[in-house]
């Protein structure tokens, strides 16, 4: 059980639109303190290839999280009284420099993974993953399972003579040796190629695929439980706020129509088995391209259940 230290403000003493914007009104703590999961922010699109912004997401799912609740109906958990889950802040970042921005998240990631600690990153663009998984492969010493959420597969080569940018991110990742190509799924996948030449990597290295067709092709259940379980090795999960449809998670920076509903996305991840999820991210809301705090309140919903998924409390 926790403590009242990690209980997050109440909404019938304070009123939900006021107090200080932590994620889900929970305490702001030194990230070296006694919490179990952390959140922080990620606040860097320098890696996007079409619409900014996601720079400005931390700040804006903090301020949608006011509206979020701590018991899980369908797993029958009170989240934050079972499990002492804090915000630790923003991962400092530089604006003008994908290099020292890595560098920077790769060593904030390594401070929290050293003290045994999980956590959530809100970024923030895709390519911040990657440092993230740098950083997990050097904890536990080997490739990680790895769920990944995407309309896109991002194992895309080089664009305009760089390497890393936010369509890349995934292929590094399994050229690196960070994750284990055999042990990594992605869903959501859908729309047109570049060229079907970018389809290569993916049977070259035998990554399992779940499209928008596969998915759709029967109830969401019938899809849920054709997933696989991840046992006991350590599993990460990546969730690119652009594999919904547009019109349930508007605000991101590259859409893609034919996405996951709002109802799917819970669905799947209040399904999915992982017995050692160490970490995970939102990645890709881009608020300036948000209408009524849709996708906000959608990236909300998404975070709550990585938590879940983190506390093992299903």
């Amino acid at each position: 059980m926790t403590t009242d230290k990690y209980l997050p403000i109440s909404g019938r003493e304070f009123p939900r639109f006021s107090a200080i914007k932590t994620f889900f009104r929970l305490p702001h703590v030194p990230v070296d303190d006694d919490y179990d999961i952390g959140i922080f922010g990620t606040p860097f699109d320098g890696g996007v290839s079409y619409r900014p912004g996601a720079r400005f997401a931390p700040s804006h799912i903090r301020e949608c999280s006011s509206l979020g609740r701590s018991y899980h109906w369908s797993r029958g958990t009170n989240l934050f009284k079972s499990v002492k889950i804090a915000d630790i802040g923003d991962c400092s970042t530089v604006p003008i420099s994908l290099d020292v921005t890595y560098e920077k998240i790769e060593a904030f990631v390594s401070s929290i993974a050293g003290k045994n600690k999980k956590f959530v990153s809100v970024g923030g663009d895709h390519s911040t993953t990657l440092p993230i998984l740098r950083a997990l492969r050097k904890k536990y010493g080997k490739p990680l399972s790895f769920i990944h959420f995407d309309a896109h597969l991002d194992t895309y080569p080089a664009a305009w003579g760089c390497e890393y940018h936010h369509g890349a991110f995934a292929r590094h990742a399994v050229e690196e040796g960070l994750v284990d190509s055999k042990k990594m799924i992605q869903i959501g996948i859908r729309g047109p190629l570049a060229d079907g030449s970018d389809l290569d990597f993916i049977k070259k290295h035998q990554i399992n695929v779940y499209t928008m067709d596969d998915i759709k092709k029967g109830h969401i259940s019938d899809f849920v439980k054709s997933l696989p379980a991840f046992g006991d090795e350590p599993a990460y999960l990546s969730f690119d706020i652009d594999c919904m449809d547009p019109a349930f998670a508007p605000g991101t920076g590259t859409p893609v129509p034919g996405g996951l509903t709002t109802y799917e996305v819970q669905q799947i991840l209040r399904g999915l088995k992982i017995n050692n999820l160490v970490g995970a991210d939102l990645v890709e809301v881009s608020p300036p391209f948000d209408h009524s705090d849709i996708t906000g309140l959608a990236g909300v919903d998404v975070v709550f259940e990585l938590l879940c998924l983190l506390s093992n409390k299903k």
